[in-house]
C-alpha cells in the first residue's frame, strides 16, 4: 500500500510525464521509442496506476533528454521543499540535493545502494558528466569498459554520456553526485 508522500510522487511523476508528452506533441508511441519504456507502462505511469523504479525514471528522463529531479520538483509538486524529493527502490535510495536549474546547468543527488545491488544507468545526453564523492562504503562504476572503484572520502569524475553502472561493494554505500549538463536542451525546464 502507497503511503500519502508515495502518492504525491507519483502524481508529480505522472503529470510532468503528460506535460512533456504535450508540450512536444509526443505520443505515447513515440515517447515509448525515445525512452526505451513500453507504452502500456508509460500509460500506467500517466494514470498514476504504476510508480517507476528509478532506472525507469531515469530511463524517461534521459530519453527525452530532461533533468531527473524536473520529474520530482515539476509545478505540480510546489509543495515538496528541496531536499524532500526521494524515491525508494528496494536496494536504492535517491534524495534530491539540488533539482535542476537551468542557469546552473546541474542537479545533485544523494544516493544510498544497499545489498551489494547494482545499478544500470542509460547514458545521458552528449557532454553530461557525473561528479562523484563517496561519502560511506565503497563505490564500484563501471564506464569505458572497465571497473573503477571509488572509496570512502574520495572523489571521482566521469563523461556519463554513455551507459555505465553503480555497484555497491561492501553492503551499504553512500555518496554523493552532481550531473552536469553543460549543453543543457532547450527542452528542459
Amino acid at each position: 500500500m502507497k503511503n500519502k508522500k508515495d502518492e504525491v510522487f507519483a502524481y508529480c511523476i505522472s503529470e510532468r510525464l503528460k506535460a512533456i508528452r504535450h508540450e512536444r506533441g509526443l505520443s505515447l508511441d513515440k515517447t515509448a521509442a525515445l525512452t526505451g519504456v513500453s507504452k502500456a507502462m508509460l500509460g500506467q505511469i500517466e494514470r498514476c496506476e504504476s510508480s517507476p523504479t528509478i532506472a525507469k525514471l531515469w530511463k524517461i528522463a534521459t530519453g527525452l533528454q530532461v533533468s531527473f529531479s524536473s520529474f520530482l520538483t515539476a509545478e505540480s509538486c510546489h509543495s515538496i521543499e528541496e531536499g524532500e524529493g526521494s524515491i525508494y527502490d528496494p536496494n536504492m535510495h535517491v534524495k534530491t540535493l539540488f533539482s535542476y536549474d537551468k542557469s546552473k546547468q546541474f542537479e545533485a543527488f544523494d544516493i544510498t545502494l544497499t545489498a551489494l545491488h547494482q545499478q544500470q544507468s542509460t547514458a545521458h545526453q552528449k557532454g553530461v558528466s557525473e561528479h562523484i564523492h563517496v561519502l560511506e562504503g565503497r563505490l564500484g562504476i563501471f564506464t569505458k569498459g572497465q571497473w573503477h572503484i571509488i572509496e570512502a572520502g574520495q572523489q571521482w569524475v566521469f563523461d556519463a554520456d554513455q551507459p555505465h553502472r553503480y555497484e555497491d561493494k561492501v553492503g551499504k554505500t553512500r555518496f554523493l553526485t552532481i550531473i552536469h549538463y553543460p549543453n543543457a536542451s532547450k527542452n528542459e525546464n
